[in-house]
C-alpha cells in the first residue's frame, strides 16, 4: 500500500527588507504585538496536516531567537542564501531524511502574515491529486502598463489574463528541488517557484485566493496587515 503524501512547509526568511528603510529585518517587525513572522509561522504550526516547516535564516540573524517559534518542535532551521531561492533549496535540503520526494512542500513568504486559513485549506484540497502543483494568486483588476524605461507609457498591457503570483506555493519535494538546481545551474536567479517549475515546461495551476494575502515589502503595509488580521478576527484592537 502506498503510503499517502506528507504536507511540509518552507519559509525563506533571510531577507533584510532594504525596501523598508528600518534597521530591522521586514518579518521581525512589530505586527499587533508579535513578530511578523510568528503570525506568519503560527497558521502552519496549527495546521495539523503540516508535518513540519523548513525556516531558512540569515547567518547573522540576531532576531530569531526572541521569536514565539523558534523553539518550536515542528520547525526545522536551515541555512539562508544569497537569493530567494538559495534559501529554498537549502530549506529543501534541511527536510532530508524527514520528507520524501513526493511529499508536497507549500513555500510561503515570511513576510505574508495574512494568509487566510480557508485560502491555505482550498490550495491544498485544490492540489493534492494534480500532477504538477501551483499557486495562489488573483486576477489582475487594474489598468497595466508598460513602462518605456524613460518613466513613460510604452503601451498598455491587456490584463485578461494575468494573475498576480501569491504564496503559498505547492509542488512536490523532488520536482521543486530538481527545478531549482536547474534554474541556478544557469544563473537563473527566479523570483518564485512557479517559475522555475516552468522552466521545465510544466504549467502549475493557479487558484483563486483573497488580495488580503498582502506582501510587507513598505512601511505603510504594516497598519494594513494589521487591519486585515483585524477583520480575520486574528488580532482585537
Amino acid at each position: 500500500m502506498n503510503t499517502p503524501s506528507a504536507f511540509w512547509a518552507v519559509l525563506p526568511a533571510a531577507g533584510v527588507g532594504r525596501r523598508m528603510g528600518g534597521v530591522i529585518p521586514k518579518q521581525y517587525l512589530d505586527l499587533a504585538g508579535q513578530t511578523v513572522i510568528d503570525h506568519t509561522l503560527g497558521l502552519f504550526i496549527a495546521d495539523e496536516r503540516i508535518q513540519g516547516v523548513a525556516v531558512a535564516l540569515g547567518p547573522e540573524d540576531a532576531y530569531w531567537g526572541e521569536t514565539r517559534y523558534a523553539a518550536h518542535p515542528k520547525v526545522i532551521r536551515a541555512p539562508g542564501g544569497a537569493e530567494r531561492c538559495h534559501s529554498v533549496l537549502n530549506a529543501l535540503a534541511a527536510l532530508d531524511g524527514l520528507a520524501r520526494d513526493d511529499d508536497w512542500v507549500l513555500v510561503h513568504d515570511a513576510a505574508r502574515p495574512c494568509l487566510r486559513r480557508a485560502d491555505l485549506d482550498r490550495l491544498i484540497e485544490s492540489l493534492a491529486g494534480d500532477a504538477v502543483g501551483g499557486l495562489l494568486g488573483i486576477p489582475v483588476r487594474d489598468t497595466m502598463k508598460r513602462e518605456d524605461g524613460a518613466g513613460c507609457i510604452a503601451r498598455t498591457v491587456d490584463r485578461a489574463s494575468l494573475w498576480h503570483a501569491y504564496t503559498p506555493q505547492m509542488f512536490r519535494l523532488g520536482l521543486l528541488r530538481r527545478a531549482l538546481r536547474e534554474a541556478l545551474e544557469v544563473n537563473d536567479l527566479v523570483t518564485d517557484d512557479a517559475s522555475a517549475i516552468e522552466r521545465l515546461g510544466l504549467a502549475p495551476r493557479l487558484i483563486e485566493g483573497h488580495a488580503d494575502n498582502i506582501k510587507i515589502t513598505r512601511a505603510e503595509d504594516l497598519p494594513l496587515a494589521h487591519f486585515y488580521l483585524q477583520q480575520q478576527g486574528r488580532v482585537h484592537v
